[in-house]
């Protein structure tokens, strides 16, 4: 994929990936700061801000209108590692989105009101998806048991809704200018224009940005684990569950990719092993998933299922542990690892053919180092073997650093 790198004099980094068959453009801001970075008493911020951006930015009182008047839409995401913000406008419109974006980087248009209008529907977001609905505090349990110290412990939603519902205008102010600097960002500008006009607009819009102070993050790091940890809940649901992670390494060690590929050797489509053999043949659960979270340090491979209707707790796990003995006492075949790269690249490639998602991947390989890696990724899954698949689950499945949580329904 091709693309141009440059940086502004106050540290803002630009990306430029022409693409002439489109005739749209997409800019993509990404953050360097995501729920990691938070304090461990106030959490949520980084969510929070997610939503304050839209609120309006100092001299742009309504953020959304112009862009839709420009035939443009947006969106943003936050996660443990980052904050994302990006849209998409025709082409001929292209300064409205940078005059858009530069703005609320310059500063936002703080205010007791605009805080107070997000606080309620982050609250009530906290609420709906968190509290009131069956299995919401399931990650909330099974992250603080499987980080004792490091920040991926709590979600991105917050460790309590108090932490929200708490947060004042100095707290978001103060958190704002630590993370929402220039210097701190990345730029992605995608679609039908030419470097040169790329590079005149930041100059004119975003170079005048005042640099901010660099963040420089040091965060406190997970012990290895030496000794199995679980919990039990009770839960007003519908079916007993069950959740167990292991941890793997972070997004640009090899064992990363390895555990890729084994979380889809696990649970990529309805004939992948765990599918096949717990749902369809011993019919233990409803459904049954192995992801891992794609985060930048080192992370979890998780293994999460409901049961079916009359299964004990016990026999699910012993199906779960099965399954996993077999992919530890046995390489997988060339032929099924074939298949989980050929269905690695799709997805990849899928992904990437909205001008959007690659403006958003090129941002993120940025970030994590190195731009080419948009063009490098799929190499390195290509380049693990068998062996190498093999050696990986026997170094991630250790059982001293395997967390489970049983999530039980209420006797009705």
């Amino acid at each position: 994929m091709e693309y141009h790198d440059f940086v502004l004099s106050n540290g803002l980094r630009v990306l430029f990936h022409p693409d002439t068959t489109s005739t749209q453009i997409a800019l993509n801001v990404l953050y360097n700061v995501g729920a990691r970075d938070e304090d461990p008493n106030k959490t949520g911020f980084a969510h929070l801000f997610e939503h304050l951006m839209f609120g309006g930015s100092l001299n742009i009182p309504d953020y959304d209108e112009p862009l839709q008047v420009a035939g443009g839409e947006n969106n943003a995401y936050t996660t443990n590692d980052i904050t994302n913000y990006y849209l998409s406008l025709p082409a001929k419109n292209i300064e409205t989105a940078f005059w858009l974006e530069s703005d609320r980087m310059l500063g936002l248009a703080f205010s007791e009101k605009s805080l107070d209008v997000q606080r309620k529907v982050v609250c009530e977001e906290f609420k709906e998806h968190y509290i009131n609905k069956p299995y919401g505090d399931f990650w909330k349990h099974l992250r603080a048991l499987s980080f004792t110290t490091h920040p991926y412990q709590w979600m991105t939603i917050g460790k309590e809704l108090s932490h929200v519902e708490k947060a004042t205008l100095a707290d978001v102010k103060a958190f704002f200018y630590k993370h929402y600097t220039p210097c701190n960002a990345i730029l992605v500008v995608a679609g039908n224009t030419t470097l040169a006009v790329v590079e005149q607009l930041c100059k004119k819009y975003f170079e005048p940005i005042p640099a901010g102070t660099k963040y420089e993050r040091n965060l406190p790091q997970e012990p290895a684990q030496t000794q199995a940890r679980s919990l039990t809940i009770q839960a007003n649901v519908p079916l007993d569950a069950i959740g167990k992670t292991w941890h793997i390494p972070p997004r640009m060690h090899q064992g990363y990719y390895a555990a890729d590929l084994i979380t889809e050797l696990l649970s990529g489509g309805s004939s992948s092993r765990l599918y096949e053999s717990l749902v369809k043949q011993k019919q233990l659960f409803t459904n049954i998933d192995c992801y891992h979270f794609g985060s930048v340090e080192a992370g979890l491979l998780a293994v999460e299922g409901k049961l079916a209707q009359g299964v004990s707790m016990q026999a699910a796990e012993e199906g779960i542990m099965v399954e996993i003995e077999k992919l530890l006492a046995e390489p997988p075949s060339e032929k099924e690892l074939n298949k989980v790269k050929n269905r690695t690249e799709s997805i990849m490639v899928f992904e990437d053919m909205s001008l959007v998602s690659r403006a958003a991947s090129l941002a993120f390989a940025t970030l994590l180092g190195n731009p080419a890696l948009m063009n490098t990724d799929l190499a390195m899954y290509q380049s693990l073997t068998s062996a190498d698949i093999h050696q990986w689950a026997k170094t991630i499945f250790n059982p001293q650093a395997c967390n489970t949580l049983y999530y039980h329904r209420n006797a009705s």
